[in-house]
């Protein structure tokens, strides 16, 4: 794993409310660590509740409107998870949009829990390897991606990277993963 992503640009897309806390912050805190520059942004600029399971945490700020951004402004994407988090995103289009705009681009995602619905939503997971929490397999399969049961899977065939985790416990695999991924260069670069 590099020691330094020296100031890569990271969108981490969240909803408003129900993002998995410790699904945003570990990989938040993992890639801040490595130097790189983490935007949270959400449909609307302001408060993101965080929830642990069914119970309210934290409440942490999106710095920018998902509207008000593009995939020009960001190097790679994170996606955490929770059950409402992503369920409300895969129903705003400019959410959907900027997954789908950093996929076109070549930039590298990390989807962790039941975030691949949103990847499901944007069209990205048809030929590809994933996992993602156990009830998602079906709508994985059903939109052409080869789901398993693994901590993490990292699926580098097709012009963008995909890093997948199943859940909470597989955060140090998620994390390691996703940084390595994200230090390697990118077709959009």
């Amino acid at each position: 794993m590099p020691d330094s992503l020296d100031g890569l640009r990271v969108a981490c897309l969240t909803a408003n409310e129900g993002v998995e806390q410790v699904e945003l912050t570990t990989p938040r805190d993992a890639l801040h660590d490595v130097d790189a520059v983490v935007t949270l942004i959400a449909p609307k600029a302001g408060d993101v509740q965080g929830f642990e399971h069914l119970d309210k945490g934290e409440v942490f700020t999106a710095e920018q409107a998902v509207a008000d951004v593009s995939a020009d402004d960001f190097d790679a994407l994170l996606l955490p998870g929770g059950v409402a988090n992503p369920d409300a995103l895969r129903m705003d289009e400019d959410a959907v949009r900027l997954i789908t705009d950093m996929w076109a681009a070549g930039k590298p995602i990390a989807a962790i829990c039941h975030a691949p619905w949103t990847l499901v939503e944007a069209g990205i997971v048809a030929g590809r390897t994933l996992t993602s929490w156990p009830s998602l397999q079906t709508d994985v399969r059903n939109a052409g991606g080869q789901w398993v049961d693994e901590e993490v899977v990292v699926d580098a065939e097709g012009d963008a990277p995909l890093v997948t985790s199943r859940k909470p416990d597989d955060l140090p695999a998620f994390c390691n993963a996703m940084i390595s991924v994200f230090a390697r260069p990118t077709v959009g670069a």
